[in-house]
């Protein structure tokens, strides 16, 4: 029995950067070896065991086959006879497909090192495409590493996968997966330019990708084209440290621009209520968690009047504020306005500047939820529309009263 310390601990070790987890590769054992041993195994489709002492994951070297279309469709085989280098083969990239031996050693038969040093993002072999996964893992390998680059036969690898129907047979849990890491990466603009290259944004985010060549006006956009300009609102949503609902919610705020017709172009008035429905297609396709539907439905149809708070009354702040549902969700709110503050960022390129629009939106909503809605309740009886006017009167006057 023979252990290995593989992938990402190892890449990210040479790299320089924290290792957060270690993967194991165990060759020559059995099952009941690793089990006499004091391993508790937890894989399903294959043999893996976890520490009795540090509760890390040890897998048999193992080998794969192919036998139907998606990600599921594996056959595994783990023996005593399957050596590192089987193991190793069947990995991604080259820059995953390397390991350590229990005395410090580096083990890299396919070049991992040296494309690591180049900033490549190679495949190992034929075996990559056997797996549509990949496709979204190479992206988010190029929004989190810096500088690295797609390797060209691999980008070739990719689009005959995708013309192929691999990336269709994608399920939807595993791409919103992907798609989430994605967003959380550095540069998360490179995940959707390398998913657009090689054809699969237009398979798994069709809404997306035709923003590419979509014109917009100058005058209030730097980038005059949509899908660019979109790029830069991630790439600001990640400089500000916005949470996934917030980036979530970037992503998707400018669809409806995507089906304004063209004889309107480059203005695209009402783009925002058009996106909603598309953005509420694409979350439930995606089976979006709760979050991050709600708050990229409200962007969708807000961002438009937050950017123009400043120019709103008490009463319009009020009805933007009710529409958002922030006077019970101030938390949804505060994802809506970092998606909404990405976008101004993104496009102005100053990310050290004010952001005015949510001083304004907080103040207000911070003097709509002080009215004691219970007090004037009893002051007006049972009559619950009577209540209603009421309180939205006061939370009108208070939020007046505050920007004053």
């Amino acid at each position: 029995m023979k252990v290995y310390a593989v992938g990402g601990c190892v890449r990210d070790q040479l790299l320089g950067v924290p290792v957060a987890d270690r993967d194991w590769v165990v060759v020559g054992a059995t099952p009941g070896e690793m089990v006499a041993a004091g391993f508790r195994p937890v894989g399903r489709d294959f043999p893996v065991f976890l520490h009795p002492r540090t509760n890390e994951e040890y897998a048999l070297a193992r080998t794969e086959r192919k036998t139907a279309p998606g990600y599921h469709g594996f056959v595994f085989h783990a023996a005593p006879d399957v050596t590192l280098e089987d193991d190793l083969a069947r990995r991604d990239l080259t820059i995953n497909a390397m390991a350590l031996d229990e005395a410090g050693r580096l083990i890299d038969p396919f070049g991992g090192r040296a494309d690591l040093q180049a900033r490549v993002l190679r495949h190992v072999g034929p075996a990559f495409a056997e797996d549509p996964v990949r496709i979204l893992r190479v992206a988010r390998f190029a929004a989190r590493f810096d500088g690295f680059r797609v390797a060209d036969e691999t980008m070739r690898l990719m689009r005959s996968m995708v013309e192929a129907g691999e990336a269709d047979a994608l399920v939807a849990e595993r791409v919103w997966q992907e798609l989430s890491r994605g967003l959380m990466e550095a540069q998360p603009s490179r995940m959707f330019e390398v998913l657009r290259d090689a054809g699969a944004l237009a398979r798994l985010l069709p809404e997306v990708d035709r923003l590419w060549g979509v014109p917009q006006r100058a005058d209030l956009h730097p980038e005059a084209d949509t899908g660019v300009d979109l790029m830069r609102v991630l790439d600001a949503a990640a400089r500000i440290g916005a949470q996934l609902p917030a980036r979530w919610a970037a992503l998707l705020h400018d669809l409806g621009k995507g089906v304004t017709p063209q004889d309107q172009w480059p203005r695209h008035a009402g783009h925002g209520q058009r996106g909603v429905e598309l953005v509420r297609a694409v979350n439930q396709r995606l089976r979006v968690p709760g979050d991050c539907r709600d708050a990229a439905v409200v962007t969708a149809r807000e961002h438009g009047q937050i950017a123009r708070a400043l120019e709103l009354d008490a009463a319009a702040l009020l009805r933007l504020l009710e529409r958002c549902d922030a006077l019970r969700r101030p938390a949804l709110l505060a994802q809506v306005l970092d998606a909404c503050e990405a976008a101004a960022r993104g496009r102005a390129g100053r990310l050290d500047d004010p952001y005015p629009p949510r001083g304004r939106i907080l103040a207000a909503l911070e003097a709509a939820r002080a009215v004691d809605a219970g007090a004037i309740a009893a002051r007006c009886g049972p009559d619950g529309e009577r209540i209603a006017q009421a309180v939205h009167a006061a939370r009108a006057a208070a939020i007046a009263g505050a920007l004053r």
